[in-house]
C-alpha cells in the first residue's frame, strides 16, 4: 500500500515556482528544489517526476492563471476598458516587493505571480527555454496570443465607449499595450522604481486615448 503524502502539494509547487523564478531553469538544481520545498530528492521525483517535468507543470499552471486573468480583465463597463489596461500595466508604488502578480512584474496582477522584483515566469521561461524546448515555446506562444486577443478586445471596448479613435486598428494598439507590459517587466527586473514605471504606463495608455486625463 502506498504511503500517504505528508506535504501540501500546493505549497511545494509554489516554493518550486519561486525557486525557478529566482534562479531560472538552468540555474536551479534538484538540490535547490529540495532545499526550497523541504522535500528530499526522492520525494520530489516520486511526486513530480524530474526537474523538466516539474518545471513544465509549473509553467503551464502559470500560463493558465495568466489566461484566466486576461479573461477577467474583459469583464466590466466598456467605459472603464482603458483603466483596466492601465491597471494591468501599473506597479504598486507603496510596496515594490509585493506578491501581486499581473502588473509589469507578472502577467498582469494575477494571484499567481511572484514578488515584483522576481519578475514574471512567463517572460523568464520564454527567454531561457523557448528556443530549445518545444513544449515551453508552444505554451508561451499560446499565452501571448491570449494576451494579444484580450488587449485587442479591451481596445475595441474603449472604441465603442468613444475613448479611442474608432478608425484605429485595435489589434495594433492592443499589441502596443502588450509590448509595453513586456518592456516594463524588463525594467522592473532592472530595479527601475515604480513611480517611473507608472509614468511610462500612463503615457502608453494616454497615447491611445482620444482625450487623455490631465496629470
Amino acid at each position: 500500500m502506498a504511503r500517504p503524502r505528508k506535504f501540501d502539494e500546493h505549497d511545494v509547487v509554489l516554493a518550486a515556482r519561486r525557486q525557478f523564478t529566482e534562479t531560472g531553469y538552468h540555474g536551479t538544481s534538484v538540490e535547490d528544489l529540495s532545499r526550497s520545498t523541504g522535500l528530499s530528492k526522492g520525494s520530489l521525483y516520486g511526486a513530480f517526476g524530474d526537474k523538466e517535468t516539474l518545471f513544465r507543470r509549473i509553467f503551464d499552471e502559470y500560463c493558465t492563471a495568466s489566461d484566466e486573468s486576461a479573461a477577467a480583465r474583459l469583464e466590466g463597463p466598456e467605459e472603464q476598458a482603458l483603466e483596466r489596461l492601465r491597471d494591468w500595466l501599473h506597479s504598486p508604488e507603496d510596496d515594490p516587493g509585493s506578491d501581486t502578480g499581473t502588473g509589469p512584474g507578472g502577467v498582469g496582477d494575477d494571484p499567481l505571480h511572484g514578488p515584483r522584483r522576481l519578475g514574471c515566469l512567463l517572460a523568464k521561461g520564454t527567454a531561457e527555454l523557448a528556443w530549445t524546448d518545444e513544449v515551453v515555446a508552444a505554451r508561451s506562444l499560446a499565452t501571448f496570443e491570449v494576451l494579444f486577443d484580450s488587449c485587442r478586445r479591451l481596445v475595441e471596448q474603449a472604441q465603442r465607449a468613444g475613448l479611442v479613435d474608432p478608425a484605429a486598428d485595435p489589434a495594433v494598439l492592443g499589441g502596443l499595450v502588450v509590448a509595453t507590459h513586456r518592456g516594463l517587466e524588463a525594467l522592473t527586473e532592472a530595479g527601475v522604481d515604480a513611480g517611473t514605471l507608472n509614468r511610462i504606463a500612463d503615457a502608453a495608455i494616454d497615447g491611445i486615448a482620444l482625450d487623455p486625463p490631465r496629470r
